[in-house]
């Protein structure tokens, strides 16, 4: 946890400077370790395909810019969720689980995109103040 939760909580010139050079794959693969996804999953919130990212891993290679914000991005809102729903395990479940607030499909079927994180973030926002959808 503490890999990501570093990441998260660097003032936004570090976040900004991370992000410019690249999250290496190494760091990748730590983060990777700590939240419930697929590499499938990864592969799609990444835009890369499963083939692309198992060169990365082969490479040692570090990610552009925007997959590095993306993943930065997804380690957030993933330490936002375990601190709303209080443990991994009741926010893995969210996350898993149809969310009518979100129109119906699970909630990480939005981590590929921007406004489907901050879609994420919002509601979290709404949970956390007992704010019925």
């Amino acid at each position: 946890m503490a890999v990501y939760g570093s990441l998260v909580h660097s003032d936004l010139h570090d976040l900004i400077h991370r992000v410019r050079g690249g999250i290496s794959f190494p760091l990748f693969s730590k983060i990777a370790e700590l939240v419930p996804f697929t590499w499938p999953e990864w592969s799609s919130f990444l835009h890369l395909s499963e083939r692309s990212l198992q060169r990365y891993k082969k490479d040692r290679k570090s990610f552009d810019a925007l997959q590095s914000e993306k993943i930065i991005e997804i380690s957030s809102v993933y330490q936002r969720g375990i601190e709303v729903f209080g443990s991994r395990p009741k926010f893995d479940a969210w996350l898993s689980t149809p969310c009518v607030a979100l129109g119906g499909p699970a909630p990480k079927s939005f981590l590929d995109s921007t406004f489907g994180i901050r879609l994420i973030r919002d509601e979290l926002g709404r949970i956390e103040h007992g704010i019925p959808a």
